[in-house]
């Protein structure tokens, strides 16, 4: 039941297609690439392309790859944003009703937003699932947000979360993973050569030219990973990955990291995805199959890809934090009264100062 003296909560994630199949995937790829924040080509050049070319080609393909990832549950990406949903709307159920929307399919963020007014919200988070900002990301997160705005006659009172690239539960969640996983599979000897690469969505490099500050967040959020787990300079590298198009990314790339760590004799690579909250298409398939591949083809020793995000109790307890402190102000006082910590550590007596805990 909705409580609309209650603000709400949008998580938005990128989206998925609804099926592992080139007729699912089509109107996903379609919509994806469509976004002038994705592709910044003009309509004009760019619409035959996408249509004749990149339509008709891309959508078996990525079915194919879709179908190595897909669960008896579904798509990865939306089973684990609906497990981080439930477990941010427990911790924060006495301060505000939280749902998810994916950015690109369904349930889209109009539909969402067009759910909590007609519930009676006025004040409304919008959270893009997106640690570090890119215009291109959770930039076009906010526009969709906005734009829905634009066309209300009646407009909520609307907050958003930009980034959060070194608050510290997010780091913690990061760091966090991989020691559990050094716990399972052994501490890398970086003091040998064992390397740890935490790897990223890339942007265009005309993007970054541009002005767009994601290289510098990711830079932020590896370094602060660094300091977390006291590794020495050179043992941690940041990568990206997800490149398309002939056009110049960011570098160095993910792949070639790997490829020249397994060429020059690394015994041992750890990689970690700090841009991505949930395992998907980009974690599952393209670093644990196609990176490790290609590490190990280039003679690489141990490679072990470290998930940190998903419905991992550090990482929601993070979120939920992180959501709790852009609440600050909006929770009704006959709740701030009644209300105490939560079992997870988040209550109202952590607003306003909740990314400290």
């Amino acid at each position: 039941m909705s409580h609309p003296a209650l603000p709400a909560v949008v998580l938005v994630n990128l989206g998925t297609p609804a099926a592992p199949t080139a007729k699912a995937v089509r109107p996903y790829l379609r919509e994806f690439l469509s976004d002038r924040r994705v592709v910044e080509t003009h309509p004009a050049l760019w619409r035959p392309i996408l249509e004749s070319i990149i339509l008709t080609f891309r959508p078996r393909a990525s079915a194919a790859k879709y179908a190595t990832i897909w669960g008896e549950e579904g798509s990865p990406l939306l089973v684990h944003t609906q497990s981080q949903t439930r477990a941010v709307a427990h911790a924060l159920r006495e301060i505000a009703v939280v749902r998810y929307a994916m950015r690109y399919g369904q349930p889209s963020v109009r539909a969402v937003m067009d759910e909590l007014y007609a519930a009676g919200h006025r004040r409304v988070l919008v959270v893009p699932l997106y640690p570090q900002y890119a215009a291109s990301s959770a930039g076009t997160v906010l526009d969709e947000a906005y734009r829905w705005g634009l066309r209300s006659r009646d407009q909520v009172e609307l907050r958003t979360v930009r980034s959060f690239p070194i608050d510290p539960g997010y780091v913690e969640a990061v760091a966090g993973a991989l020691q559990e996983s050094w716990e399972t599979n052994g501490r890398p000897d970086v003091e040998h050569g064992d390397k740890i690469v935490l790897s990223y969505h890339g942007i265009p490099q005309a993007m970054a030219d541009a002005g767009d500050p994601y290289r510098s967040e990711c830079d932020a959020t590896t370094a602060a990973v660094a300091r977390n787990l006291g590794l020495p300079a050179g043992s941690i590298l940041t990568t990206f990955q997800s490149t398309f198009g002939p056009a110049a990314w960011l570098k160095p790339a993910t792949i070639d990291t790997v490829a020249r760590l397994g060429g020059e004799g690394v015994r041992r690579v750890d990689v970690a995805c700090p841009g991505f909250v949930s395992d998907c298409l980009e974690t599952l398939e393209e670093i644990d199959e196609l990176n490790r591949e290609a590490y190990l083809e280039a003679g690489g020793g141990e490679f072990h890809y470290v998930p940190w995000g998903n419905g991992r109790r550090c990482w929601t307890d993070a979120l939920a934090n992180i959501v709790a402190e852009y609440l600050a102000g909006w929770v009704p006082a006959n709740v701030r009264e009644s209300s105490q910590t939560d079992h997870r550590g988040v209550g109202l007596t952590s607003l306003g100062s909740a990314n400290q805990a």
